[in-house]
């Protein structure tokens, strides 16, 4: 295994996290509703790492250090635990296991919807993002994990629906995403490599 101090730092970095938070809700830290708050912060956790995810090959491409990409798929992972833990949240917390009690949210709260959504579509990448798959898809394999665009999409529409009174946050991850989104298009992305071939003379001189 490559690079296997950088994954098991990216491991650590990654799962303390979800730990903190629900040692700081048993700890009553979290104020009067600790187990919505620790749903918040594994939904917004989610998607601050699929922007770190989606941030793995421009930083490889400006770099040309592919440690970066070695840990992508474990960053797409974490992505999805964190929204099996937000959904898991959000089912014992605020549902309280009441099933009967789902129809009146997404009546109340369509955002729900989206973000189911959002879910199944890091369902589908989860569950092909192994070699075996990779293998059998052949090139659709590429097509079909471009969902993760339709996940940024879905996930950013949902965080909006849910803090539209306070647009400042939410502006931040939208604008980190629309950038990372344009660092992909063929005529950024035919640049970029063109930056890191500038910088190399300078290198080798000092």
């Amino acid at each position: 295994m490559r690079y296997p101090f950088w994954r098991i730092g990216v491991f650590i970095a990654a799962a303390i996290w979800p730990l903190l938070w629900l040692y700081q809700a048993l700890g009553d830290v979290l104020g009067p509703d600790p187990g919505k708050v620790l749903v918040d912060r594994l939904g917004l956790g989610a998607l601050v790492l699929l922007l770190i995810t989606l941030s793995m090959t421009p930083l490889q491409k400006l770099t040309g250090w592919p440690g970066w990409i070695a840990v992508r798929r474990q960053l797409g992972l974490w992505c999805f635990a964190y929204v099996v833990l937000h959904l898991s949240g959000y089912t014992a917390f605020i549902l309280g296991f009441d099933w009967s009690q789902l129809g009146i949210e997404l009546r109340k709260r369509p955002y729900i919807i989206v973000g189911v959504l959002g879910f199944l579509c890091l369902l589908a990448l989860a569950v092909t993002s192994n070699r075996y798959s990779q293998r059998r898809l052949g090139s659709r394999w590429k097509k079909l994990h471009r969902l993760v665009y339709v996940v940024l999409g879905l996930g950013l529409l949902h965080m909006l629906w849910i803090v539209r009174a306070d647009l400042k946050e939410w502006a931040i991850y939208a604008s980190i995403g629309a950038l990372l989104l344009v660092l992909r298009l063929p005529p950024v992305t035919r640049r970029i490599p063109r930056l890191t071939a500038k910088k190399a003379p300078s290198a080798r001189k000092a």
